[in-house]
């Protein structure tokens, strides 16, 4: 079988398996069966032997991983597409949730995950991302381990300590932007986002397996509460989609993908995305088709996508859209104008008169040309159409091939342990942050005894200035040449013991 069963209009639509990397969309308003097509896609290619990474919104998804059962309306859909061998059956499946609850834990490093996208899930300003961005610099510079948010926290205090110093080498750096930045990541913590950060990273291959038999497996991403945070699931998708581009290696025109990679509520990838991130996000999309990753975006408006993305997209499932309003209308005309046309339909008519489980379909054909729009009633899926139990959760969590790997965290020494021993004056094998940490050495303390005529002259006493500072403000009123520059450097560092960092 080299191909996915979609639906039927006048002709069977399929999805050819050589096609299914050249990314696809998945449109129409809440309600009009959106989902169903999205488990028919997963479970056709999980089918195949092509895993899957997907996540489930809504909790409706979850129905993947049990088998359906037959109803009168099922049964007649069958045969109204002329459905050869069709069983209701699970699904293999494997529950992630960035937050350990409903899935494996899911977890990425601070440095892997990058000042960019905390940028955007901290929601920073430019002053505040630049002084983001000298901390990672001077984090890799230093050899400093950023795993976890404990370690940024540490980092960030380290920066404002030795503002002076890190702002000659690197850039100005602003205690308050810094002050900023702690609080978004309080914010960031008391949302959840903790749980993301830190050991044992999620390893790509452990996305990429298929089960005994050769099923693809289907990775759900549990996103019921994650969704409430927009920007924190969208940077999550978008570095975990990064990640897949930067470490797959080139495959060229594969019989099937490797790894399809379907994003739910697409729009809040491209809300508010700086223009920097929307053209990463472009550049992905156009190249990773080569390293055999197929990504399918889910909406409800295909006007969501850029026009730049939504060129890219050869395979085309749009749903009922309802033009109640100006906008509504827009959304229906884009619609229709992305379809191949087809003499025998009004695709701006149809788009709003089409019934649940219907769709307006175009996949590629042979040579990769867009087939002409069809009509279609879309296929049932074989698993169940709705949420599973808790109980059903757990069963399925329990016999996860990667919970071993995931479940339990790791907390080795990182940035915020070597941070804190050179604070305390314990030995640490980064010298450099060793010396840079220590605490500036006290200047020589008046003896309690009355001073000795040797004190009295180079420190003063409480009603008459001494040598010290009479030479030091004497000097700093010369500063402005180079003279004075080299005076108040070698009297300082010839009577204080020397340059303090």
């Amino acid at each position: 079988m080299n191909d996915i069963l979609v639906g039927k209009g006048d002709v069977l639509v399929q999805l050819l398996a050589k096609y299914g990397n050249r990314h696809g969309l998945i449109a129409g308003a809440t309600g009009t069966g959106k989902s169903v097509s999205l488990m028919v896609l997963a479970e056709g290619f999980s089918r195949l032997g092509v895993p899957v990474f997907m996540a489930d919104v809504k909790g409706d998804v979850s129905g993947l991983s049990m088998a359906g059962t037959t109803n009168e309306k099922i049964t007649s859909r069958i045969q109204q597409i002329g459905i050869e061998g069709y069983v209701n059956e699970a699904n293999p499946t494997v529950f992630w949730d960035l937050y350990g609850k409903k899935g494996h834990p899911i977890r990425t490093t601070v440095s892997e995950f990058g000042p960019t996208l905390f940028n955007r899930i901290l929601e920073l300003n430019e002053t505040q991302s630049g002084v983001l961005d000298i901390a990672f610099k001077l984090a890799d510079d230093e050899g400093l381990l950023l795993l976890d948010l404990n370690d940024l926290r540490a980092l960030l205090n380290f920066v404002s300590e030795n503002k002076t110093d890190i702002s000659k080498k690197y850039g100005l750096v602003s205690p308050a932007s810094v002050a900023a930045i702690q609080r978004a990541l309080l914010r960031l913590e008391q949302e959840g986002g903790e749980e993301f950060f830190g050991e044992p990273a999620l390893d790509l291959n452990d996305l990429m397996r298929q089960d005994m038999s050769g099923r693809g497996i289907i990775n759900l991403l549990t996103a019921d509460q994650l969704i409430l945070k927009p920007r924190l699931y969208s940077s999550f998708l978008l570095w975990l989609l990064s990640e897949l581009f930067e470490n797959l290696p080139e495959m060229g025109d594969l019989d099937k993908p490797k790894l399809v990679f379907i994003f739910d509520e697409a729009h809040l990838l491209f809300q508010d995305c700086p223009p920097a991130l929307q053209q990463r996000v472009e550049q992905v999309v156009r190249l990773i088709r080569s390293k055999g990753v197929g990504v399918y975006f889910c909406s409800q408006n295909p006007d969501d996508i850029p026009d730049v993305i939504l060129g890219q997209l050869g395979n085309r499932i749009q749903h009922a859209l309802r033009a109640y309003t100006p906008r509504d209308q827009k959304a229906v005309k884009t619609a229709a104008e992305t379809f191949v046309q087809n003499p025998k339909l009004d695709v701006a008519k149809v788009i709003s008169e089409l019934a649940v489980g219907e769709a307006l379909v175009s996949m590629l054909l042979d040579k990769g040309i867009p087939a002409p729009v069809e009509r279609a009633y879309i296929c049932p899926p074989r698993c169940r159409m709705g949420a599973i139990s808790d109980e059903e959760r757990a069963t399925v969590r329990n016999r996860s091939p990667v919970g071993g790997k995931y479940d339990t965290p790791i907390d080795r020494e990182s940035a915020y342990e070597v941070l804190n021993k050179a604070v305390q004056g314990e030995p640490v094998k980064n010298e450099k942050i060793s010396d840079k940490a220590k605490a500036p050495a006290a200047p020589a303390a008046t003896p309690a005894e009355p001073p000795s005529k040797l004190n009295e002259f180079l420190w003063g006493t409480k009603r008459r200035q001494g040598a010290v500072e009479a030479a030091a403000k004497s000097a700093t009123r010369t500063v402005a040449n180079g003279l004075g520059r080299q005076l108040l450097r070698g009297l300082l560092g010839g009577l204080l013991g020397g340059k303090r960092r």
